[in-house]
């Protein structure tokens, strides 16, 4: 399979081109970066210490798009929008692990789901989906005699809070208990703010440092607490996760799909 990564010249760009270069089953076709990166007419290789790999980075998505069996994106909300279109007009899967979309690229991302495969999650790894499928179970047995907080932390750079998977393990909470989540989520508290009210879902987002990514579901009730955690100490597991769901697109039919609909927990 020949997969593309825009945005490779990021954190997470390098170690997807790494791991492509790793795993069996799939080749390198490209990479992209915006114009003026100082990564463009690089060799990609040499933006994670591997040596010539034969493949420039480019700035130019479509080209990029003309090439590839399936595009990985891990960049910023209006450039996956982009992407997207540029998916849906050439057929190529588009696997999306971008966060912080508003409701309205999110619909975009749908349209362009009717053309082509999109896999989408705000996090890809197998423990993280595992940790949903407990949540939402968990949630169902316990009902609201439980208060639900979800505590996130993640390194100093990242942009967007609540993250992601803090708003997927908040969407799994939700489903468990029968409930819309934008109808019980609760995400600023300051100053005062009286009692906690009954049946909604916290959020905390903390940042600092490397942290690659801490989640933990916090079930309070009286006189016991349960806590379910996931700690990520490596983007590998990420990277791993955006792999198996290319691998995963062939051959499939357009639609919007999720990591639980790769790894067969749907």
């Amino acid at each position: 399979m020949k997969i593309g990564v825009v945005g490779c010249a990021g954190r997470m760009g390098r170690m997807l081109m790494e791991t492509i270069l790793s795993t069996d089953g799939t080749a390198l076709a490209g990479g992209t970066e915006h114009t003026g990166n100082d990564a463009v007419g690089r060799d990609a290789g040499s933006l994670f210490g591997h040596g010539d790999t034969g493949t420039l980075v480019g700035d130019d998505p479509k080209a990029l798009f003309d090439v590839c069996d399936t595009v990985i994106d891990f960049t910023v909300p209006m450039a996956t929008v982009m992407h997207a279109r540029l998916a849906a007009d050439t057929g190529t899967a588009l696997i999306v692990g971008t966060t912080g979309m508003d409701a309205d690229q999110l619909a975009q991302l749908e349209a362009a789901a009717k053309q082509t495969v999109v896999v989408r999650a705000g996090n890809m790894s197998v423990g993280i989906n595992m940790l949903m499928g407990l949540v939402e179970q968990v949630s169902g047995v316990l009902g609201e005699n439980f208060d639900i907080e979800v505590v996130e932390m993640h390194h100093r750079h990242k942009v967007d809070a609540p993250s992601g998977t803090a708003l997927m393990l908040g969407e799994a909470a939700a489903t468990g208990r029968g409930v819309d989540l934008g109808d019980v989520s609760q995400r600023v508290r300051d100053g005062h703010t009286g009692p906690r009210k009954s049946g909604d879902i916290g959020f905390a987002a903390l940042r600092g440092g490397d942290v690659v990514g801490d989640h933990t579901v916090i079930f309070a009730g009286e006189g016991e607490r349960i806590e379910i955690a996931h700690k990520a100490s490596s983007r590998t597991i990420y990277a791993n996760g955006a792999i198996r769901a290319a691998l995963w697109t062939a051959g499939r039919e357009p639609g919007l799909y999720s990591m639980k609909d790769v790894l067969g927990f749907s």
